[in-house]
């Protein structure tokens, strides 16, 4: 049994690991050529992204449900969950054989809402965030009498998050430091106890998104300090009020905590799916993208622990859209021609020579703005990154059109 006087324990991540023994994947861990040129370090991959149910959440989820009594299994488990703990605690209390409710946000990913579905928990849909997930849960729970499994705010969970901490340390003994995503606190928690504990000189990081900074102010303060709002895509970390007892072990065991914005996650995440050929959620590459974006001061061997992969697909090609635009890759431009046979063909061919793939035209000889005779033209290109875009608006500047990205 967890002593919460005492905090989580090596010994309890130990026994954990015991636990999950035969039931998790010890994930691999991937040194990536590619990343570790562009980080002017040795980059490692932890992926737990491969992990069953798509993230490192049935380690935590799996333990805390071996660890009730009779009676809490016989009233069922509860717990509020944007997604990936939600699977975790399907996937265990189906293995238990115990009934599961889980509160999800409205906005969770409908590919984690069906993937939790599909393990058999009933699923409710309540609030915005996590936050608003779990006031619900609780409301709940008070009138069920199912036991509640906390997202990260609990021994055994913190615990069975801890195990991926030894399999770092065992696969890679030279490690100096570890990258982790923030959410609320439980898996970063785990994972400095059981790294601390066994090799106190490797350094333990943190990574928070821009929008949802809670963990980031609480350590910078020394005290636990709440946000309004948590803005990100990132769901999986998108938490407003961090836990007292991952604060706590935070505060103990953590180097450091860092922030960074959607758009620099949102670049990783493409990287990930081109270099990589790996299907990595917001949550999942914030910690990447934090050493791809110089915010880590550690070099060296670093491991970037890739905590999950179900994203919605829908939500992918948004991502990958984007990824494109900041890029360079593709591009919009207006420009006016002559409104007559021949002009839009010129237009067309030029652009050909310059080796750019049209993805639509639009032609509009009727817009108020534009003098009779004339024609806006609005085409999308596929180019291959900012400097072909520079030199494809240099050229069509020098045969007289006059064209902006817009």
């Amino acid at each position: 049994m967890f002593n919460p006087m005492t905090g989580v324990t090596l010994s309890d991540i130990e026994q954990a690991r015991e636990v999950l023994a035969g039931v998790i994947h010890h994930t691999t861990l991937d040194r990536s050529s590619t990343f570790s040129s562009l980080a002017s370090s040795d980059v490692y991959l932890k992926l737990e992204n491969l992990q069953k149910t798509g993230s490192f959440k049935i380690r935590g989820a799996y333990n805390k449900i071996k660890s009730l009594t009779p009676e809490e299994k016989l009233r069922g488990v509860i717990a509020a969950s944007a997604g990936n703990h939600a699977q975790g605690v399907a996937y265990g209390a189906r293995a238990a054989g115990i009934k599961a409710t889980i509160v999800m946000p409205e906005i969770a990913p409908l590919a984690k809402i069906t993937a939790t579905r599909g393990y058999g928990a009933e699923v409710v849909l309540a609030g915005g965030v996590y936050d608003e997930a779990y006031a619900k849960a609780i409301e709940l729970q008070a009138e069920t009498g199912q036991t509640f499994i906390h997202a990260f705010n609990d021994h055994a969970v913190i615990a069975g998050q801890g195990t991926i901490g030894l399999e770092i340390l065992a696969d890679l003994e030279d490690v100096d430091a570890i990258v982790v995503p923030i959410g609320g606190g439980g898996l970063i928690a785990g994972i400095a106890v059981a790294v601390k504990e066994l090799a106190p000189h490797v350094k333990v990081y943190g990574v928070q998104a821009q929008g949802a900074p809670a963990m980031y102010m609480s350590k910078k303060a020394h005290a636990i300090k709440t946000t309004r709002d948590a803005e990100t895509f990132a769901d999986g970390i998108a938490v407003k009020i961090p836990g007292d007892l991952t604060f706590a072990l935070i505060e103990k065991y953590v180097d450091d905590i860092f922030v960074i914005d959607d758009e620099a996650i949102a670049g990783t995440i493409l990287m990930l799916l081109e270099r990589a050929k790996l299907m990595v959620e917001g949550a999942g590459a914030i910690s990447l993208a934090a050493i791809l974006h110089d915010r880590i001061p550690a070099k060296g061997k670093l491991v970037s622990v890739i905590s999950g992969g179900n994203v919605d697909v829908n939500f992918i090609s948004r991502i990958i859209e984007r990824g494109l635009v900041k890029a360079g890759r593709r591009v919009r431009l207006q420009t006016v021609v002559v409104d007559r046979p021949g002009s839009l063909q010129r237009l067309l061919a030029i652009i050909a020579r310059l080796q750019a793939n049209v993805l639509y035209v639009s032609h509009d000889r009727v817009e108020r703005h534009v003098p009779l005779g004339q024609a806006v033209v609005e085409i999308g290109l596929e180019t291959r990154d900012v400097l072909h875009t520079e030199h494809i608006m240099a050229s069509l500047r020098r045969e007289q059109y006059k064209v902006e990205i817009i």
